[in-house]
């Protein structure tokens, strides 16, 4: 379970780093401010949960078990928003209509706090 955190952290460490300098250089120049700080906040949360599934995969504080728990809560999160918000930012340079990916985002956000506040609950309670 580790290693599969471990090498999710990684890729959301990659893509992130990847499509902050494609937002940086591209499509600064073909996106509008508001369309480029929303790709840059999905950017931003994606290496957000690469460190918190860093920390996670590196941790003996949390049970195997609960583990897997956060590892699904953050991975959906992630996923849920950072993925429809670059869809929905970069919408009309694909003309592509990704509207309906609108819910999406704040669902993958309560998935991301659920992941925290359920990592904080199981350390609250760890015994020993």
């Amino acid at each position: 379970m580790d290693k599969k955190i471990l090498i999710t952290a990684l890729s959301f460490g990659f893509v992130s780093i990847v499509l902050g300098a494609f937002g940086a250089h591209a499509l600064k120049k073909v996106l509008t401010i508001d369309q480029l700080s929303s790709f840059e906040v999905g950017v931003r949360y994606m290496m957000y949960h690469a460190l918190f599934l860093l920390f996670l995969g590196t941790t003996s504080i949390v049970l195997p078990e609960q583990k897997n728990v956060i590892y699904y809560l953050t991975l959906s999160g992630t996923l849920f928003f950072s993925v429809s918000i670059f869809l929905l930012s970069t919408q009309a340079l694909s003309g592509l209509n990704f509207k309906f990916l609108g819910p999406i985002t704040p669902i993958g956000g309560l998935l991301l706090i659920a992941a925290w506040a359920t990592t904080i609950y199981y350390i609250i309670t760890k015994k020993g």
